[in-house]
């Protein structure tokens, strides 16, 4: 059957490839008895393209019936699916014919196939894998001959790694998976579903068809629209009803329908802390810079103590007032930086480790200071200071990091990594990808 008379037959609006592309795979499968999963978001279509397969199929003189399975209470779905039997349990006056028995030989729509309880699931295998159930509080066995379809907005795949879903049953409802396009998939049909959904609003209330201009159609195509063809519906309707011009724009739908400005842009969510409530990693970063910034301190400290024990004079930006300001304000005594040479012997010049200019820096440039040494007969001896650029480079600073706190806790890592403010399961994954 071609796709234009099907779309006609149905009233299918559109004509993006992703849509033909799910109807053509309902139209050819709707010829035999397999089992169909129907995915897509809440609002697209789905049970529409559920009656488009039973329409199309050996069974179409027989029932159909779609059954929302998020709906039916868990303590009362058994029942409905499979029956009952008198007094199987408080308020079972009589016995009663489940959906399976009634509709045998029809096709059976099961919406929202996701939130089913696990105990239905394995009836329900049994069912799609030879035809048997039990009705509750009966020990006889009964065959039916139906066709199911099921639909999800969920993945399903994500609830079986969870345990809420039977792998089993997963891959017997899967035999042929149908993905019907969200609303925002297929914007060239955007428009045209309005169009269609205000001629249905005008004829059923006798009233002009509502059009938009330019400005307002591209702004329908930039909606995400979260609520699918449902809610383009809805849009359709009401600006039908509050609309004083047939013709509207941009503004003018903005006032009616604020929302459609909104934009559901994506969130980066860290599944790690999400899942185990650690610091994020980042965090090792920042602790690192502090460190950094202490052994800068440091540094400038050992600069000033070589200076005075040396009867230097220095010239340049920085003064001994800065020096003396910052070891003024330190609150506990710290380690100096190991010097792997020696610094400071008469004519031998002093090298500085030049940071990033920031707000917390002393050094206003990266101009050298200028070191004098008096000689004893009132001259001095000028020395240019060569700077030299230590390594900086993130990722040795965090392993030079990791191998302190290792070495402090004497390799226990949780409690090293408890130091570094990072999990556990980081820290190990660290030590693995330095190769520690």
């Amino acid at each position: 059957m071609e796709l234009a008379s099907v779309k006609q037959r149905f009233g299918i609006i559109g004509q993006s490839q992703l849509l033909e592309r799910a109807l053509n795979t309902a139209v050819r499968v709707a010829s035999t008895d397999l089992t169909v999963l129907i995915t897509g978001e809440s609002g697209v279509g789905k049970e529409v393209f559920s009656k488009i397969i039973h329409a199309l199929s050996s069974r179409k003189h027989n029932q159909f019936i779609a059954i929302n399975c998020g709906a039916i209470p868990e303590g009362t779905i058994n029942s409905e699916l499979f029956g009952h039997e008198k007094g199987a349990f408080t308020g079972a006056t009589n016995d009663r014919k489940g959906y399976f028995e009634s509709y045998d030989g029809g096709t059976i729509f099961l919406d929202e196939i996701g939130e089913m309880p696990l105990d239905t699931q394995a009836f329900l295998l049994r069912i799609l894998e030879n035809g048997e159930f039990i009705r509750v509080g009966s020990n006889k066995v009964q065959k039916t001959d139906v066709r199911i379809i099921a639909a999800t907005n969920v993945d399903l795949e994500e609830k079986i790694k969870k345990g809420k879903f039977r792998e089993d049953l997963y891959y017997r409802l899967n035999t042929v998976s149908i993905k019907v396009p969200a609303l925002r998939e297929r914007p060239e049909d955007i428009y045209l579903l309005f169009r269609k959904f205000s001629a249905d609003h005008a004829e059923k209330y006798r009233s002009p068809t509502v059009q938009l201009d330019e400005q307002a159609q591209a702004l329908l195509r930039n909606y995400a629209w979260p609520g699918n063809v449902r809610e383009l519906r809805n849009l359709a309707s009401t600006v039908s009803a509050m609309a004083e011009d047939r013709l509207l724009n941009m503004e003018r739908l903005i006032e009616i329908y604020p929302r459609i400005l909104s934009r559901n842009l994506p969130a980066i969510v860290n599944e790690e802390q999400s899942s185990t409530g650690s610091i994020p990693e980042r965090e090792i970063l920042y602790k690192l810079l502090f460190d950094m910034k202490h052994d800068l301190n440091d540094l400038k400290s050992l600069v000033y103590e070589l200076i005075r024990s040396n009867n230097l004079q220095v010239t340049g930006e920085l003064g001994f007032h800065n020096i003396e300001a910052q070891r003024s304000n330190k609150t506990e005594p710290r380690l100096p930086v190991p010097v792997d040479r020696p610094i400071l012997e008469p004519q031998t010049p002093i090298y500085q480790i030049e940071a990033d200019e920031d707000e917390h820096n002393d050094f206003e440039d990266s101009k050298p200071l200028i070191l004098s040494q008096n000689d004893g007969k009132g001259n001095n001896n000028f020395t240019n200071v060569e700077i030299l650029v230590d390594n900086l480079r993130l990722e040795d600073q965090e392993k030079t990091l990791i191998q302190r706190a290792l070495r402090k806790f004497k390799g226990r890592r949780k409690e090293a990594a408890q130091e570094l403010g990072i999990s556990e399961r980081t820290l190990y994954r660290k030590i693995k990808q330095y190769d520690m």
